[in-house]
């Protein structure tokens, strides 16, 4: 089993002291790099005021990281593209890739606010799900492209490169059919500099959640990232995804392959000690989430929420929460290899108010005596 940390940086209140964030973000890193985590990934939010999502580009985050470590591979969990101009993004993530000699993980998501989406990209305003839907894949398609083949080209609905009709002439140019056409010189195709350092192109990841994206990734051969689900709703899903991977490729896929999760994670001594210090952290965070999710996505199958149901730690413990001793977290975790077959497993540990030291101690617990108990 391979073990990241999802590492959604937040701090409430703590807008005036962002230096601070990042230096405890990088002393974070460097600690999981030489404890032996196999990733960390960096999540992408706009405009968050409140402090609960701090980083806007994780790319960017993830160079100053790469330049800090030697072996943990760096991953967007996600990079939301119908944000990006296709082109920019595709060379941000090779070169970042070239950057940490192979390093990086690309997540890619479709966004979920419609004040991050209004403010950077109308046509992927999230009220108008086909459309997004439609810039999401279409920008896909361009990034896998643009980072996989030496030289393309894409005519779509809300993109078309390179542009028409553009000439080059430059005579240190190779005048080659590989991308122009030589009767009249216009180019007609293009390519990235540089290329990423991975071949063909650095793994690909989506978050999903519905039936249909599950479908989509999988048809694709895009590997998938899950949250908040309880491992009864999560093992049709899981299904799903084999079903579907196992026939876009031709050949049967094992459960859990290509899928990773994301769980809360909290170690202490004792389970007191677990939730007095990190109850209100992780309450903060599935306030904010829940706002817009509802609670209907920590429900097991066929279970209807009672009437007077609210949002507690009582109600999430069981549900989806590795919070407590390293005996109950590692049970917890079997529980998961189990019934998931769950191969990637990432650690949400930097909730809300959480101090830095607190997030660090619970960190060094896991690793020292959880991991190594699946970690052969």
């Amino acid at each position: 089993m391979k073990f990241g940390i999802f590492a959604n940086l937040a701090g409430p209140g703590r807008h005036e002291e962002f230096a601070q964030v990042l230096d405890e973000a990088r002393e974070q890193a460097v600690y999981c790099d030489q404890a032996g985590f196999d990733s960390i990934w960096y999540t992408e939010h706009h405009f968050g005021h409140e402090g609960y999502e701090l980083v806007p580009n994780p790319i960017m985050m993830g160079a100053d990281i790469a330049a800090r470590t030697k072996n943990i591979r760096i991953g967007q969990a996600a990079n939301i593209i119908t944000f990006w101009h296709p082109l920019r993004l595709a060379e941000d993530i090779a070169f970042l890739d070239q950057m940490s000699k192979g390093r990086v993980e690309v997540g890619i998501g479709r966004g979920l606010y419609g004040r991050e989406a209004m403010n950077l990209n109308q046509h992927a305003d999230p009220r108008d799900q086909e459309k997004n839907r439609a810039l999401f894949e279409e920008t896909y398609e361009i990034l896998k492209k643009a980072l996989s083949e030496r030289f393309f080209s894409h005519q779509g609905e809300f993109y078309q490169f390179p542009a028409a009709g553009l000439k080059w002439n430059h005579p240190l140019s190779p005048q080659t059919p590989d991308y122009m056409d030589m009767e009249n010189g216009v180019i007609q195709k293009m390519s990235i500099m540089p290329p990423p350092y991975q071949k063909s192109h650095p793994p690909l990841w989506q978050v999903i959640d519905t039936p249909r994206s599950i479908q989509w990734a999988a048809e694709h051969q895009v590997n998938g990232m899950f949250w908040m689900p309880t491992v009864k709703e999560l093992k049709p899903r899981f299904e799903l995804y084999r079903e579907t991977l196992s026939k876009a490729r031709g050949s049967q896929a094992e459960l859990g392959e290509g899928l990773a999760l994301v769980r809360d994670c909290y170690v202490a001594e004792t389970m007191e000690e677990a939730r007095r210090d990190a109850e209100e952290a992780v309450m903060h965070t599935y306030r904010w989430i829940c706002h817009w999710r509802g609670l209907g996505n920590l429900l097991d199958p066929g279970e209807e929420l009672k009437p007077g149901t609210e949002l507690s730690y009582d109600f999430l413990h069981p549900r989806n929460l590795l919070f407590g001793t390293p005996d109950y977290v590692a049970e917890k975790i079997q529980e998961l290899k189990e019934e998931l077959n769950i191969k990637n497993l990432l650690l949400w540990t930097n909730h809300g108010s959480l101090s830095h030291e607190k997030i660090m101690r619970s960190t060094k617990l896991f690793a020292e005596e959880v991991m190594p108990r699946f970690k052969s």
